[in-house]
């Protein structure tokens, strides 16, 4: 229709002026002009379309050629993995060798994580001092424990200020440690924090570790917690800070040692005057009465055991179940044969590791072996300050020396019989060292 309108217009302004030949062969040009322009349009958009779809096509191949590196590399990994497993005896010999290097590391790790486990049946009670209070256990009738690492839990000078045993018409389980408000208290022993609480009548607030030797060490009249329940401590790192809290009548540390909850005198382990364990091995044995665990540990033949009066008890018949004598037991508490006994009253009964009941002539040659031993020990402390201003160290048990005002290495070391590199030697010193207060220098 275009076409034709334009042809019109032609016809009517050239017709007249070139004639009818003419005027077609012109228009027959032109015509010719659009129809090469409209093909040439035509084919510009066929190509655009073309294009348009090839590269359209060509993005799922562009993809998978980005995939391609992802998937070399899983190639190559699974590769050096089969290499790997096919050197299985090389990576068993490297493994057998870190194993042999770090075992002690292992185990000792393992141990604070769990200490004691078995022995304690994996009884990790979170509220109670005695975690048997609610459970019973199978007391063992020996158990060896290793103290050798043992830290005193305080700084500075040692001061007992009381010890274990009754005290005010009770049982003072633990020993007494003079230590002032905000004084920093140290684990006595690598372990792991089973309770960290407070008890207002009592502990105030307290700390419970478990060791791994087995025992556990208690905490009490602390100002303020270093460390949480389930922390893992090292021997002498700080847990808590000294205080006056709980039933206490004046800044210090309570510190006790318990085995499988129960009670022992701290002072059977440890040498308070020196800061150190009387020995690094002990065997702690079940106190027996009449044959039976008392389930009362010691490490001691010749221990006092403690009896907690009950509803119907007498002397008469505390005395004849420990083989003493009434009197006996009135000296031993300070007490009348006419004193009215109090129900959980704790009385001191004379009794070995092993307690034989209604054996009184048992309980004599007991008592002779008594007086030959101070006899012998009498001669011995005579002999002994024959020479008072020399120490000698010919004994296997190490000797220790405290502190005191003027002491000198030089002094020491004449004093024990030894040098003072020897001294420097065995506390890890040198002889520039200052020597504090109250401190403990092993001297042989």
């Amino acid at each position: 229709m275009y076409v034709l309108q334009e042809f019109a217009k032609f016809v009517q302004l050239n017709l007249r002026e070139y004639g009818f030949v003419p005027l077609f062969i012109k228009f027959l040009i032109q015509t010719e002009l659009l129809f090469v322009m409209s093909i040439r349009a035509l084919f510009i958009i066929g190509c655009s379309a073309l294009l348009t779809i090839n590269l359209q096509a060509e993005e799922p191949e562009k993809k998978e050629i980005q995939i391609q590196p992802q998937q070399l590399m899983e190639e190559r990994v699974s590769e050096l993995m089969a290499d790997r497993i096919n050197g299985k005896e090389s990576i068993l010999k490297e493994l057998a060798t870190i194993d042999e290097a770090g075992m002690k590391e292992v185990f000792e790790r393992e141990a604070l994580m769990f200490p004691a486990d078995e022995l304690y049946a994996s009884n990790w009670d979170n509220r109670y001092v005695n975690p048997f209070q609610t459970n019973k256990i199978n007391f063992p009738d020996s158990y060896e424990i290793d103290c050798s690492s043992f830290v005193i839990p305080i700084d500075g000078e040692i001061k007992v200020t009381s010890k274990y045993g009754p005290r005010r018409r009770r049982m003072h389980r633990g020993i007494d440690l003079k230590v002032y408000t905000g004084d920093t208290i140290r684990a006595a022993f690598d372990g792991k924090v089973r309770i960290r609480s407070f008890e207002r009548a009592g502990y105030g607030y307290y700390l419970v570790i478990r060791h791994p030797n087995g025992l556990e060490t208690v905490y009490g009249h602390l100002s303020k917690f270093i460390v949480n329940v389930n922390d893992i401590v090292r021997a002498g790192e700080p847990i808590g800070l000294g205080g006056n809290t709980g039933r206490s009548t004046g800044s210090h540390l309570h510190f006790e040692i318990r085995f499988l909850g129960q009670a022992i005198d701290p002072a059977e382990i440890i040498d308070f005057d020196h800061g150190v364990p009387h020995k690094d091995l002990y065997v702690f044995k079940n106190v027996k009465i009449n044959g039976r665990n008392s389930n009362i540990y010691t490490s001691s033949d010749s221990r006092m055991v403690y009896h907690r009066v009950k509803s119907g008890d007498t002397l008469g018949a505390i005395a004849k179940r420990y083989g003493t004598t009434v009197n006996e037991l009135c000296r031993l508490n300070g007490i009348k044969s006419t004193s009215v006994l109090r129900i959980g009253q704790s009385l001191r009964c004379s009794a070995g590791a092993e307690v034989e009941v209604n054996n009184p002539p048992a309980q004599e040659n007991n008592k002779k072996q008594a007086v030959q031993q101070a006899v012998v020990s009498k001669e011995n402390t005579a002999a002994s300050t024959t020479n008072v201003n020399q120490v000698t160290t010919d004994s296997k048990e190490p000797v220790y020396h405290k502190i005191q005002s003027g002491d000198t290495l030089g002094a020491i070391a004449k004093r024990y019989g030894t040098t003072v590199n020897k001294l420097c030697e065995l506390n890890g010193i040198s002889q520039t060292t200052i020597l504090r207060l109250g401190r403990t220098l092993r001297c042989s």
